[in-house]
């Protein structure tokens, strides 16, 4: 199994920037893919980035260009840097993973989830 624990959620003001960590624990192999979905009260959940170990990523077009994916192998952590936040980027933010990147990492279901960490935006 994988393990995964999220944390750097907080509360900011719009235009402001925040960092998400994850850090992975578990087996890992080439197939892996990673990503941080997002979910706002009443709504719902929404990919927000994928990216595999070779660093192929992908965005949710209503955050490329502000927020930004780091995964550092050695430490078995991802970052999301959120730059420019808006309100709309209030939700609840998961980090989750899965084996199998077939069709790319963006596309299909993930099997491993994090407890989430809330973002609020004001």
């Amino acid at each position: 199994d994988v393990q995964l624990v999220e944390s750097g959620g907080g509360s900011v003001q719009a235009g402001e920037t925040l960092t998400l960590s994850c850090v992975f624990s578990g087996h890992t192999d080439t197939s892996f893919c990673m990503g941080w979905f997002r979910q706002a009260p009443g709504k719902g959940r929404e990919g927000v980035v994928a990216v595999d170990l070779d660093g192929t990523t992908k965005y949710a077009d209503s955050v490329q260009g502000r927020f930004s994916i780091l995964v550092d192998v050695a430490k078995k952590t991802l970052h999301l840097q959120m730059n420019n936040l808006k309100p709309d980027d209030t939700a609840m933010y998961y980090c989750a993973a899965r084996f199998g990147r077939d069709g790319g990492c963006w596309s299909g279901e993930y099997t491993f989830w994090g407890q989430g960490t809330q973002v609020t935006v004001s």
